[in-house]
């Protein structure tokens, strides 16, 4: 019999005040301290769905929307959108609330690729995901559409002949000076 898992089951919340100490030189919160925080929910997230070890294998695009401030009080939800065999999409949101005026603002969404592993650091199967409601089906299939674009995007990348006269004239597009020796 094959294990299985809800997507509720691997909700996590993480919400921690952000101090002088997480900041960078413009007085705002560092993002690298953000991304720090991310992983670790990511780890968390994707260890508590499977229950094994798990370590992070990609990182999607991280656009910062807003910056967070000192003081503030950053929010991150994030549970397992997609499974493979081995590896898990958790999506992550990250919102940062002002304790003053309650005001809350979204700072940044990311999906990290999770990969369980056993004791000899051996891939392990994770167990199916169970869809409970049309968002979480909309969650799945936007991560397959991601995963599809990613291996189309590193199949375009792998085979386009950067020295070809069609690839060098459409340099031209962009803001770029094209002086080959």
């Amino acid at each position: 019999m094959s294990k299985s898992n809800t997507v509720s089951a691997s909700k996590i919340t993480l919400s921690e005040l952000m101090l002088p100490s997480h900041s960078n030189f413009s007085g705002k919160i560092h993002g690298g301290y953000l991304l720090s925080l991310m992983d670790q929910i990511a780890f968390a997230c994707a260890s508590k769905y499977c229950g094994s070890y798990c370590v992070t294998a990609s990182v999607d695009t991280v656009n910062f929307l807003n910056p967070v401030e000192i003081g503030e009080l950053v929010t991150l939800k994030a549970c397992v959108n997609y499974v493979g065999k081995s590896s898990m999409v958790v999506g992550i949101r990250v919102t940062s609330q002002n304790i003053q005026t309650g005001k809350i603002k979204h700072t940044n969404s990311s999906y990290f690729t999770m990969v369980a592993k056993n004791s000899e650091g051996e891939n392990v199967q994770v167990p199916k995901l169970i869809l409970s409601n049309l968002e979480e089906v909309r969650r799945f299939y936007e991560s397959i559409n991601r995963i599809t674009a990613k291996k189309d995007y590193l199949h375009e990348e792998i085979t386009l002949d950067y020295s070809s006269s069609d690839a060098l004239e459409k340099l031209k597009n962009y803001n770029v000076i094209l002086n080959l020796k």
